[in-house]
């Protein structure tokens, strides 16, 4: 009988310690389909397009120049035009329903969007034709633990830059 009252104290002691705990869910934060957000720790502020139709985000770039593990591009020049040199993370296949697998090189960085930092993989192409340079692709909104972002594509310019304000210009 001493043993059951202390087991049944001692479960409801750990059962209490458990509900007091705060969970911390993810903040939801509401972004439009267009969104203005900085490539970290460079500073650069690119207009994005936000789709989640997209599996991977992709930024447009020129002067791409693959050696060995390591990648080298430029920024376009309305945007800085900084050349970076970065790990590459792998091939990426890109499927379009108009056309068959494109392979695109990727890298991971950190962008930032309103005040969430994400870390997430970007491929790097071509978007000089594209009225968007960047587009952010539902992988890098999927998961993060800070933010649950909210997509209204009927509304743009929702929120405003502020991750690491001594980075941005």
């Amino acid at each position: 009988m001493k043993i059951k009252k202390t087991i049944a104290v001692f479960s409801f002691l750990v059962f209490m310690g458990l509900s007091t705990q705060t969970i911390h869910a993810a903040e939801k934060v509401l972004i439009g389909g267009v969104e203005k957000v900085a490539l970290l720790p460079w500073g650069a502020v690119l207009p994005a397009r936000i789709d989640t139709g997209a599996g991977f985000s992709a930024l447009g770039v020129s002067d791409l120049k693959v050696e060995g593990k390591m990648i080298e591009f430029r920024l376009p020049g309305r945007y800085g035009g900084s050349t970076l040199r970065l790990p590459l993370a792998g091939w990426r296949c890109i499927k379009r329903a108009d056309s068959p697998c494109r392979r695109r090189p990727a890298v991971e960085m950190d962008l930032c969007l309103g005040n969430v930092r994400i870390r997430t993989e970007v491929t790097l192409c071509d978007r000089s034709h594209m009225e968007f340079p960047l587009l952010i692709g539902r992988k890098a909104l999927r998961g993060n633990p800070e933010a649950d972002f909210i997509v209204d594509v009927s509304r743009s310019h929702t929120i405003s830059l502020d991750c690491a304000k001594g980075n941005l210009p």
